[in-house]
């Protein structure tokens, strides 16, 4: 089969599952990640390999499995990612809260800190857009910091990964002081599990996404905590959010004592990010 006839099966496959615009998406990243095809027009014939290959990714794409766990790798920022079930699929609201970090911090030496970091993307893409800063990551999973160091070295660069637990309170004079910290903590109630995609129930870390039905922003609140302690005067605390609850954690950082707190709107026009800037008491 041609490549411009096997690139317009799949998107016709794809569009009963998906809207057109996402179905061409996926379509595209199958042929140029999985096969290193970026014209879709070509003539010439897919390799007996390659047809076979495209026919597997094909059924678990109309599984719902999510085209980046299937090809195992994800962009982010221009770079990429390995990506497996044990890690969230870094998405493009992410990319736009590490974007608004190096536009907020300075270009000086700045040590940072990403909680939760899950693939190592937040960490990985501001040490390879700032060399000279000393960034740090921690995660509860140990599965998820393996892979955040594999991610690491693929790019070229080197980060400080720490297993902790960052509601477990004792663990946290471990760790140091920082200009900058960042998280996209596990935010979903529970009892919203049913509301969520398919292919983000079935396939991607409930640890990473659900929290107790009983404090939606636990992680909020232990990791503001934490900053009160742990940021240097001055400094700046970043949080993605939902956009139920960004206007929530705003007032809370307020009420914790931080200024210039503002909310960001993705790109999508929904509020996805919050900042504050730690003075000190």
């Amino acid at each position: 089969m041609a490549i411009h006839q096997a690139y317009q099966q799949l998107v016709a496959a794809l569009e009963k599952c998906y809207d057109s615009g996402e179905a061409k998406s996926i379509a595209r990243i199958v042929f140029e990640d999985a096969f290193g095809i970026h014209n879709f027009s070509r003539q010439e014939a897919l390799s007996p390999a390659q047809a076979s290959q495209l026919r597997e990714i094909t059924a678990r794409l109309l599984a719902h499995e999510p085209v980046q766990y299937i090809l195992g790798i994800a962009d982010f920022y221009g770079l990429k990612f390995k990506v497996d079930a044990r890690v969230l699929i870094p998405r493009q609201e992410t990319e736009e809260l590490a974007h608004w970090m190096l536009e907020t911090l300075e270009r000086k030496v700045l040590t940072v800190l990403d909680i939760g970091t899950g693939s190592g993307c937040i960490p990985v893409t501001l040490k390879q857009q700032r060399p000279e800063w000393d960034v740090w990551a921690v995660d509860i999973s140990q599965d998820a910091l393996e892979l955040a160091a594999e991610n690491a070295r693929m790019n070229g660069v080197e980060l400080h990964l720490r297993q902790t637990d960052i509601l477990d309170e004792t663990l946290w004079a471990a760790l140091g002081q920082f200009d900058a910290i960042a998280s996209n903590p596990p935010y979903i109630p529970t009892r919203e599990a049913a509301l969520m995609p398919e292919h983000v129930k079935r396939f991607e870390p409930p640890l990473a996404l659900f929290v107790d039905n009983e404090d939606p922003l636990v992680f909020y609140r232990a990791i503001t905590r934490f900053a009160q302690m742990h940021l240097k005067p001055g400094s700046w605390l970043f949080f993605e959010t939902n956009e139920f609850n960004a206007g929530e954690v705003a007032e809370w950082l307020r009420n914790q004592r931080f200024k210039e707190v503002e909310l960001k709107r993705d790109l999508s026009g929904k509020e996805r990010m919050v900042r504050g800037e730690w003075v000190s008491v």
